[in-house]
């Protein structure tokens, strides 16, 4: 069978796992895992699975093209022939819940063990990654080299995650800790944005009323179908993420580029500096990223306009919108239960009125008011109105509401 080389990369406290390199020019160098999101063959990986390869081999179904590549969250999109419509898994829509269990699919250690899909159970141990990174979730399901990209699932067989790293041995040693199951996921939100970027989408779902939790064995008939081995070729020498034994591991530091966490279908609310007009969402990304008062940002989906801000104190539903704002806001920020209408009142209910205002103070007025259930803000005259009952909405330019 030969040896088995592990060549998981090193990236501070993380590992990336892309399988097992091989020595031969025409077999796999690194393996990971795939699964399907569309019927039509485009599949979901990580980005360090297929980085650097020459060709990419989904196994059994051929050669992938069109890759699209998202380094930053380490996603990434390829596209296969599908000889059948594929059975894309479902992006689940409610949130994920601390310590409820889940199922990773993947193939690892493929050229070791047997070289079929295999099951791995746990739980959700933290909402969040690294210094509170709120792309990922933290698992305990076992991650093994080939692992890398495979779908992470609820007992419904709805997606929660994308595999993506594991606690390195070398950081450990360095701090002296052996942490046990300590695994990263990619948040499925995650995931989908990039789609969205992409001009895909994917097929949301939730638990029907009345189904119950699945078993182990009857989730891994539901989603194993939609999971593929992916096989990376290239010649050994150009291969980017063997990291040399004698390379020194440092922890990980604070790094003064902006990292920005995507929020779908909301509006941050925070303080306005400066507003762009026909940019793509990944544009407006890229320029709050690139300059240090910012924040945050809101991007109309609608009208492609990027509004960048220097604070965030909140999210705010609205259908329209997508918002980014830095990771290391994240402990402060509040996900309301508010939503944001443009164009819309819902007349009479006004117990006070507040002049020579803005949208922040205004929403800030009503969400520490217990008996707010709405305001409206007229922007052109700078007012704000709190209403404590809700009539019939109506159209009404210029107004921006907030409904809880």
């Amino acid at each position: 069978m030969g040896i088995l080389r592990d060549t998981a990369c090193v990236v501070g406290l993380l590992a990336m796992f892309v399988g097992d390199a091989v020595g031969a020019s025409e077999t796999p160098r690194s393996s990971g895992t795939g699964f399907a999101v569309t019927s039509d063959g485009w599949l979901m990986t990580n980005a360090h699975v297929v980085n650097g390869c020459e060709r990419v081999e989904v196994k059994g179904r051929g050669i992938a093209t069109d890759p699209r590549i998202d380094a930053t969250n380490d996603l990434a999109l390829i596209k296969i022939l599908p000889a059948a419509p594929l059975a894309p898994l479902m992006f689940r829509t409610s949130p994920t819940r601390l310590g409820e269990d889940i199922v990773a699919i993947g193939f690892p250690l493929a050229e070791l063990l047997a070289d079929s899909v295999k099951i791995t159970t746990g739980n959700v141990n933290a909402l969040a990654g690294l210094r509170n990174d709120t792309r990922y979730i933290q698992i305990s399901t076992p991650i093994q080299p080939g692992n890398s990209g495979g779908p992470v699932v609820d007992r419904d067989g709805l997606l929660l995650g994308i595999t993506s790293a594991t606690f390195s041995k070398r950081a450990a040693d360095e701090i002296g800790i052996t942490a046990q199951n300590v695994n990263f996921a990619i948040r499925a939100s995650v995931a989908d944005l990039f789609m969205q970027t992409q001009s895909l989408k994917s097929v949301a779902g939730e638990r029907e009323a009345d189904a119950k939790a699945l078993q182990t064995a009857d989730i891994a008939d539901r989603v194993t179908p939609s999971v593929f081995q992916l096989l990376c070729f290239g010649p050994p020498e150009r291969q980017t993420t063997q990291v040399a034994a004698e390379k020194p591991v440092s922890l990980p530091s604070p790094t003064a580029v902006v990292s920005l966490i995507d929020a779908r279908g909301y509006d941050a609310i925070g303080f306005d500096y400066r507003m762009i007009k026909d940019v793509s969402l990944p544009e407006c990304r890229n320029v709050c990223q690139s300059e240090a008062q910012c924040k945050a940002v809101t991007y109309n989906a609608k009208h492609n306009v990027c509004f960048l801000k220097d604070n965030v104190v909140a999210l705010i539903r609205n259908a329209d919108a997508v918002a980014s704002y830095s990771s290391s806001k994240a402990s402060e920020v509040i996900v309301s239960d508010f939503t944001s209408y443009s164009g819309i009142d819902v007349p009479g209910g006004d117990y006070r009125r507040i002049r020579d205002t803005n949208y922040l103070a205004c929403f800030t007025a009503c969400i520490g008011d217990k008996a707010c259930r709405a305001f409206s803000y007229v922007p052109k005259k700078a007012e704000c109105w709190l209403k404590d009952r809700l009539g019939t909405p109506r159209a009404a330019k210029g107004v921006e509401l907030g409904l809880k």
